[in-house]
Formats: structure tokens, C-alpha cells, sequence
């Protein structure tokens, strides 16, 4: 019987692992430059987080969760984003009441059950960032002067998308307009949409069919229906935006394509990726910790596809590092895995050919190694007790007394 992958789940080999590693080892040095700390998030929940939280009528929930029973029988969901599962940390223990504000990232795989296509997987990767405890627009364009950041540190060209999408006090007049307008064109909507916009017709903005977008681009604008409140947050975002010299563009049919969100909404999206453009998105919610059990809490924050991002970036240069050992004979191989096991214990990156093979095809291994040096360790270095260091790019060579001379060297 032979065993494949299960579609839409694929395996990570080098160089594309390494690719992975540069995307996040770059995530986790921009964003704790910033002093964010690292959360670790359980895989599965409990499904009523998500539909209570992401929204019943989004396409995650009503299409895209993969929703079992477990042996005990509770109705467990594999997660399809992290700010869900973040906000529960947050509230299941008490952070709130410990730090007056709280700035979380976390890696990991999420999972969609979705048609699968170039960056996007059933199982994908993203790596995010949670503010709890600020409501001042500052918070904002830091967060997203941070994505800026973070994409900029990869080399990733993305245009950024920004809008308002009001609060509870100013959404529902616009709603109502909103309502109004698609009942008038609801012969020009898909059937996903007529099924759901009465119940919220905020999710007809999000639709990606070419008919609902042609309808859309008709209909009233929320930043005409914003609150005092929330323009003059909204105009401070985009102040401070200019501020700190993030380019961006406004974008009034923005909506994100989750319940959760208030005020402010951003995307970076990339003209290189196709249908599936946004590489890192975000916003506020400043609802969600409420909702969900916990005091009312200010929350913002954003989420980047790394498997997107991963089409974007070269391969990593391989860098010639660290050691080969190279020996000849039992006795050379057993001082040569001794001399493994010293440079190691000093941090030193050190690998030895257990085949032992000729030596032209373990210097071959070594240069397949990306190794820096060679140590050879053959008749002649065994007879007159020395070692010779060899550097693989100039072919320099020089003898060396001892293990510790040797570390010296490197």
C-alpha cells in the first residue's frame, strides 16, 4: 500500500523548510523588537469559541471547519485562526488583571477546509500578533507600522488597504443603508450571499464572486456613516500612518472577513499572488473579550500567511558553516566522533560521515554539508598525533596540535 499526503496538507522538505524558518525566525525578531511576547495556543477548541466569536454566518464556520466529536464526546474544532484561541488565553487566566495591556504573538498551523490552490492550504501556516488593554489610535498604526515592518524585513512588496468599519454605536444606521441598497440589487447576488445578507449584509462586502463585487462597488460607503468617536480615531490612525511613513491606500469596502472586527481594518496585499492576495491582515475588536466572557478590553491585532509569504521570498543563501569530519581507518573514525562531541559541546556545528567512505567521497559530503572546514584525521595526522584543518572555499590547509587549537581556528 502505498501512503501519500492527504490533499491539501503537504510536507515541508528543504530548501522550502528552510524558507519556513527564515519567515518566522524574521517574524520573532521584528515583532519581540517591539515587546511582544511569545503564547503557545492549543491546535483544537471547543467549537462554540469560534462559531460565538468568527461569526455564524462566515464562510468558516458555515463551510470551512473541520468540526469532530471527541471520545468524550464534546464537539471539538481544529482551529481556523488564532485570535479566538489568544482571547480565551487571555481571559481563562485572568491576564487582564495582572497587566494593563498584554502583547501576545504565536505561531502554528491553522486549518480550512478549502478548495486547495497556490497559498492556500488545508492545513497553512500563520503567525500573529494580539494588543489587549489599548484603545488609543496609537496602538494601531504601531501595530500596523509593525506589519509594515515585518514585511519590509522580508522583502515582500505588499500594498496596504485601510478603512473604519465603525463601532456598535454608528454601524447599526449603516447597516440599515446597507440593507436597503442590497435588497434593491439582491437579482444581482450570488446564492451564498442572498442566503445570508439579511442576516448580515456586512458579508456581502467581503464576497469575492465578480457579480457581488460589480454590485458592491455601488453601494454606500461606511466611512460616510462613522460616529464622531470613530472618525476622529480613524483620521488619527491615518495621521500617525503618514507619521511614521507607512504608505497606504483607503480602501471603503473593506471589511475583513470575520465578525469580530471594529473600527479600524487593514490588508497587505501583493499583485504577484493571483486571486489569493493578501499576504497579512488585521484589525480591531474591541468587542471580542466581552463576548467571549471576559471585562470589556480594547483588542487589536493581525495575522500573516506564512505559506503566501513563502511565494514571495527566495530560497535562503546556505552559508558554508561549521565542520566535517573526515577520517580514515576504525581508529580516525573514533577520534574523529570524539572530536564531534568536543566541538559540539562548545557550540561549534560539527558532522561526521558514519559510512566512512573514501576520502574524495566524504570531502564530497562535506561540500554537500555546506561545511566551512574539513578536520582530517587520516594516517598521517594518526601517526604524528595532529589534525588538518582544511577551508572548503580556498583549499587552504594548515596543521593543528590540538582539539583546542583547533576551536581557536574556527
Amino acid at each position: 500500500m502505498e501512503f501519500k499526503a492527504i490533499r491539501g496538507v503537504e510536507d515541508l522538505l528543504p530548501p522550502e523548510s528552510e524558507k519556513f524558518e527564515k519567515v518566522v525566525d524574521t517574524f520573532k525578531k521584528v515583532v519581540k523588537r517591539a515587546g511582544f511576547k511569545e503564547v503557545i495556543l492549543p491546535i483544537f477548541e471547543d467549537v462554540r469559541l469560534f462559531t460565538r466569536s468568527v461569526g455564524e454566518t462566515t464562510d468558516i464556520v458555515q463551510k470551512e471547519m473541520y468540526v469532530f466529536e471527541d471520545k468524550g464526546g464534546r464537539t471539538i474544532a481544529l482551529r481556523p485562526e488564532g485570535t479566538a484561541s489568544a482571547v480565551r488565553a487571555y481571559i481563562e487566566h485572568g491576564v487582564f488583571a495582572k497587566e494593563p495591556f498584554t502583547k501576545w504573538f504565536y505561531v502554528g498551523p491553522m486549518f480550512r477546509f478549502e478548495r486547495p490552490q497556490a497559498g492556500r492550504r488545508r492545513q497553512f501556516f500563520q503567525a500573529g500578533c494580539e494588543v489587549f488593554g489599548l484603545e488609543q489610535p496609537g496602538a494601531d498604526a504601531e501595530v500596523i507600522y509593525l506589519a509594515h515592518s515585518l514585511l519590509k524585513a522580508l522583502a515582500v512588496e505588499a500594498e496596504l488597504e485601510l478603512n473604519s468599519i465603525g463601532c456598535s454605536s454608528c454601524r447599526p444606521e449603516y447597516r440599515g443603508k446597507l440593507l436597503e441598497f442590497l435588497e434593491e440589487n439582491k437579482g444581482q447576488l450570488c446564492e451564498n450571499c442572498l442566503s445570508r445578507f439579511e442576516r448580515n449584509p456586512l458579508r456581502v462586502l467581503d464576497c469575492k464572486e465578480e457579480q457581488c463585487r460589480a454590485v458592491v462597488e455601488k453601494a454606500p460607503k461606511i466611512t460616510d456613516y462613522l460616529c464622531r468617536e470613530c472618525k476622529e480615531h480613524y483620521e488619527k490612525v491615518k495621521e500617525l500612518l503618514n507619521l511614521m511613513e507607512v504608505p497606504f491606500k483607503e480602501n471603503p469596502l473593506l471589511v475583513r472577513g470575520l465578525d469580530y472586527y471594529t473600527r479600524t481594518v487593514f490588508e497587505f496585499k501583493s499583485d504577484k499572488l493571483g486571486a489569493q492576495s493578501t499576504v497579512l491582515a488585521g484589525g480591531r475588536y474591541d468587542n471580542l473579550v466581552e463576548q467571549l466572557g471576559g471585562p470589556k478590553t480594547p483588542a487589536l491585532g493581525f495575522a500573516m500567511g506564512i505559506d503566501r509569504i513563502m511565494l514571495l521570498i527566495e530560497s535562503p543563501d546556505r552559508k558554508r558553516e561549521g565542520v566535517f569530519v573526515v577520517t580514515r581507518g576504525e581508529e580516525g573514525y573514533r577520534k574523529g566522533l570524539e572530536l564531534v562531541k568536543f566541538l559540539r559541546e562548545k557550540g561549534v556545528k560539527a558532522e561526521i560521515d558514519h559510512r566512512q567512505g573514501s576520502f574524495k567521497a566524504q570531502m564530497k559530503a562535506a561540500d554537500r554539508c555546506r561545511a566551512k572546514f574539513a578536520v582530517i584525521i587520516g594516517e598521517e595526522e594518526l601517526q604524528n598525533d595532529f589534525l588538518s584543518l582544511k577551508e572548503l572555499e580556498t583549499g587552504k590547509q594548515e596543521k593543528v596540535e590540538t582539539p583546542e587549537e583547533l576551536l581557536a581556528r574556527l
